[in-house]
C-alpha cells in the first residue's frame, strides 16, 4: 500500500471513530429500556445484513472463504464477548471515562504480546505500561464521580479486546480483512440469536427506538468500513496518533447528550492513558508490524 494520499486517510480515520463513539452513546442510552443482549445482537446481526447485501454478491464465496475457521471463530467470539461487557460498561460509566479506559487495551496488547508472541518488553513500554494504569487509577480515585462497578466491566472489557488484538495480529497478514470482519458479525449474531429465548423482552421499541436500534449496525459497519479505507491510503503508523480523537468525541458526545464533563482529576487520567497507548503506537512506526491496539471498535 503506497501512502500517496495521507490526508485522506486521516478523514476517513476521523470519521470512522466519531462513528464508533456515535455507537457507543446510542447503545449506553438504549441499555436504560432494552436488555443489554438483544442490543448486542442488533449490533452485530444488522452489521452482518449489511456485509452479505453489500459484499456478498460481488466477493462471493470469497467473503467466507479461510484458512483458519477455528481461529475465526474463537476470535468472533471473544469479540462477541468484548461488546458484552463493553456496553455494559457504557450503561455505568460517561462516555469519556468508560472509552479511556478502554484504550488500556494497547497496553495489555504490550503485557500479553510478552508471553504470547514472544516479543520483547522494553524499559519505556513497562514505563508507558505503568502510567496507563496509574491513569485509571486518577479516574477511579476515592470520591470521584464514576461507579467502581462500571470501570472493572471496562478494564475487563480491555482485557477482553487486548486478547482480540493479539488474535487479530496472528491471522491478519494470512486473512482477507473483510473476510476476518465478516466473520467477527457472524459469530456474534449466530452466537446471540441462539441466545435469544434467555434474554428477549422488556418494551416494544417505539419508531425513534427502532431506528435507534438499527442506527447500531449501520454506525458500527460503516465505522469499520471506513477503517478500512483509511489504511488504504495511509500507513498505521501515520493514523494511530489520531484514533484518539475518540476521546474528544466521546468528551463532546458525553456532554451534549449525557450533559457530563470529567472533572479535573479524571481529565488528568484520560490525557496520560491516551498519551501512554499513544507512546506505544509511535514507537511501532519503527517496526514492520502494524501498532496494536490502533482499532479501537468492537
Amino acid at each position: 500500500m503506497s501512502e500517496s494520499r495521507p490526508l485522506l486517510g486521516i478523514l476517513y480515520l476521523m470519521g470512522a471513530v466519531f462513528l464508533f463513539t456515535s455507537l457507543d452513546a446510542t447503545s449506553k442510552y438504549l441499555t436504560q429500556t432494552f436488555p443489554l443482549p438483544m442490543i448486542v445482537w442488533a449490533r452485530y446481526g444488522i452489521h452482518l445484513l449489511l456485509m452479505v447485501f453489500f459484499l456478498a454478491p460481488t466477493m462471493r464465496s470469497s467473503l467466507i472463504t479461510t484458512k483458519h475457521p477455528w481461529q475465526q471463530i474463537a476470535r468472533g467470539v471473544v469479540l462477541m464477548t468484548t461488546s458484552c461487557f463493553g456496553i455494559a460498561g457504557f450503561s455505568m460509566l460517561p462516555l469519556a471515562e468508560a472509552t479511556a479506559v478502554i484504550f488500556l487495551s494497547p497496553l495489555i496488547v504490550v503485557l500479553l504480546a510478552r508471553w504470547l508472541l514472544a516479543e520483547k518488553i522494553t524499559l519505556g513500554r513497562w514505563l508507558a505500561v505503568a502510567a496507563g494504569f496509574l491513569g485509571v487509577l486518577l479516574i477511579a480515585r476515592p470520591g470521584g464521580a464514576v461507579s467502581a462497578k462500571g470501570l472493572l466491566l471496562m478494564v475487563i472489557t480491555a482485557f477482553l479486546y487486548a486478547i482480540y488484538q493479539i488474535q487479530t495480529r496472528r491471522l491478519s497478514p494470512h486473512e482477507n480483512s473483510l473476510t476476518m470482519l465478516f466473520y467477527g458479525a457472524l459469530v456474534g449474531s449466530i452466537g446471540l440469536t441462539i441466545a435469544v429465548p434467555f434474554y428477549w423482552g422488556g418494551p416494544t421499541p417505539n419508531a425513534f427506538q427502532t431506528l435507534q436500534i438499527l442506527s447500531l449496525g449501520v454506525l458500527g459497519g460503516m465505522g469499520h468500513w471506513l477503517f478500512i479505507l483509511a489504511f488504504r491510503h495511509a500507513k498505521a503508523s501515520t493514523l494511530a496518533p489520531f484514533t484518539y480523537a475518540q476521546l474528544i468525541w466521546a468528551t463532546l458526545l458525553g456532554w451534549l447528550v449525557y450533559d457530563h464533563l470529567p472533572d479535573g482529576l479524571a481529565i488528568i487520567g484520560i490525557i496520560i492513558i491516551a498519551l501512554s497507548s499513544m507512546s506505544i503506537a509511535l514507537s511501532e512506526r519503527f517496526k514492520k508490524t502494524p501498532a496494536p491496539g490502533t482499532d479501537t471498535a468492537y
